[in-house]
């Protein structure tokens, strides 16, 4: 495989610590989910649906282009839940919803599963986190 971008975090403190990219450009504190101090911060799981929402969001502009549909848009909201497994893991558990613009039902489904095809973060998940895909048809995005 031909790398293209890599990049590099770390972390210090866990949950409750921070996290940083290596290069200085971003940093932040972390707080756990289940919070009760008041401090404020992010935690990995908020993390990791800005990062998969912005991938799968991508994978989808990728093909929109790469077919070169006229007047197709897409937004992606990535839910992403965590939860102890029954062996005392923890597991993730996620829902992308994308909303499209451009296409009928049948066509905006395929994009969405052709994107989750092509999404680097879906093919990290695939087969050990259980990732729900919803499709729904809009006429303009709110942000």
């Amino acid at each position: 495989m031909k790398i293209f971008y890599k990049t590099r975090a770390t972390s210090v403190g866990g949950r409750d610590g921070h996290v940083a990219l290596d290069d200085g450009s971003f940093g932040l504190d972390l707080v756990s989910f289940n919070n009760d101090n008041g401090k404020k911060g992010a935690n990995p799981e908020q993390l990791f649906a800005m990062g998969y929402a912005a991938c799968f969001d991508n994978a989808l502009i990728h093909i929109i282009q790469q077919q070169k549909l006229q007047g197709v848009a897409t937004k992606t909201s990535c839910a992403v839940g965590i939860g102890q497994k029954n062996d005392g893991g923890f597991a993730l558990d996620i829902d992308l919803d994308v909303e499209v613009r451009g296409l009928d039902k049948s066509a905006a489904i395929e994009l969405v599963k052709r994107g989750h095809d092509v999404c680097p973060y879906s093919d990290a998940t695939r087969g050990n986190i259980n990732v729900r895909l919803h499709v729904s048809l809009v006429d303009t995005f709110d942000i």
